[in-house]
């Protein structure tokens, strides 16, 4: 559906590339290019880094690449968030959970004993990363979390966004499981939205796979062998030098 045209259009400081959830077939092939790459170099894993590369590479924009907040990749005013799962059968997969920072709710709130009393750590924890929405709406807007399950040989990958938002902290209930951690249920569903470890603050939200996820797959190119690249390079006995150290006496 195209733009609506608007008498206050001219207010508008984002133009987002394309729908939420709706990636273009061309941006597609430039990531999957970017994957055999990495493969036929010799990588063995992608990393979220790896990810936020590819991305930022195949849509134009800038990988920030920090470990501290929402924003990974940018594209004028607008963010994602890139997260990067495993999965034997990404393309199978119904519910993941994805690490989202650590959040202190000592640091945050003064809470020395997460378990004295987990309603109000639950309530702090959301609190938190609610907070981490602000500053990141703050200064991009739409914010988005583009999430990247893929294979253990690298092979296979889903690919979906969904928009960065707010949690209302009375929508849930908390609980302890039986390792100590902190789970948090949608008291509507009863279904386990986040789990809080107090052993290193720990925040991961557990997200439901789409059904409209994109999939696709990629080649296993021919490993760049180490000849190969030397003889790429035209190298040569020339290139190393030895060096012999002189006795002074």
């Amino acid at each position: 559906m195209k733009r609506p045209k608007l008498r206050d259009s001219y207010k508008l400081q984002t133009s987002e590339p394309y729908p939420i959830n709706e990636i273009p077939e061309d941006l597609i092939v430039k990531i999957g290019g970017h994957f055999v790459y990495l493969l036929y170099v010799g990588r063995k894993d992608l990393t979220g880094s790896d990810w936020g590369d590819a991305f930022s590479s195949a849509v134009g924009g800038t990988h920030l690449d920090s470990p501290v907040g929402i924003a990974d990749v940018v594209l004028g005013k607008m963010a994602w968030s890139m997260k990067t799962v495993k999965n034997t059968n990404p393309f199978r997969c119904r519910n993941i959970r994805l690490i989202s920072g650590r959040c202190s709710p000592d640091y945050s709130y003064g809470i020395t004993d997460p378990h004295k009393d987990i309603q109000e750590t639950g309530r702090a924890v959301l609190g938190i990363w609610n907070e981490r929405i602000n500053i990141a709406q703050d200064n991009y807007n739409p914010v988005r979390t583009s999430i990247l399950i893929r294979s253990n040989d690298l092979l296979s990958y889903c690919l979906f966004e969904e928009e960065n938002h707010r949690y209302r902290t009375s929508d849930y209930v908390w609980e302890v499981n039986s390792n100590g951690n902190l789970i948090g249920k949608e008291i509507e569903t009863g279904r386990v939205c986040f789990t809080w470890q107090p052993h290193g603050s720990q925040f991961t939200i557990h997200t439901i796979v789409p059904d409209n996820a994109l999939k696709f797959k990629i080649k296993q190119p021919p490993l760049l062998t180490k000849d190969a690249i030397l003889n790429s390079l035209n190298f040569d006995e020339s290139w190393i030098e030895i060096i012999k150290e002189q006795n002074s006496f």
